[in-house]
């Protein structure tokens, strides 16, 4: 078992930046692919960016690309999503998700444990 705890979310203007971390306890979180997914209210959990479980390689969805970053401490069990310029559409509660293998991508059923989301609101 993977328990993931995030925090970081939280009210800001157009423009401003965010930093959301995930605190993983459990399972080794080094042998962990880990993912950060959005959803907005009515609509389809999307996904925002993965990252191997050694960091050396990391994905992102086309709506947050050049502008989001994601990392991993290893030592720290933590994984964070460095978010700049935001944009209104990026409000979301965002989730932190764990995989039981090297590398997963942007599918939402490759990951094995998810957290309970933070909640991010961007305004106008």
């Amino acid at each position: 078992q993977v328990q993931l705890v995030e925090s970081g979310g939280g009210l800001v203007q157009a423009g401003g930046s965010l930093e959301l971390s995930c605190a993983a306890s459990g399972r080794t979180f080094s042998g962990s692919a880990m993912g950060w997914f959005r959803q907005a209210p009515g609509k389809e959990r999307e996904f925002v960016a993965a990252i191997r479980r050694s960091g050396s390689g990391t994905q992102y969805g086309d709506p947050v690309a050049g502008r989001f970053t994601i990392s991993r401490d290893n030592a720290k069990n933590t994984v964070y999503l460095q978010m700049n310029s935001l944009k209104p559409e990026d409000t979301a509660v965002y989730y932190c998700a764990a995989a039981n293998k090297p590398w997963a991508s942007r599918t939402a059923g490759e990951y094995d444990y998810w957290g309970q989301g933070t909640q991010v609101t961007v305004s106008s």
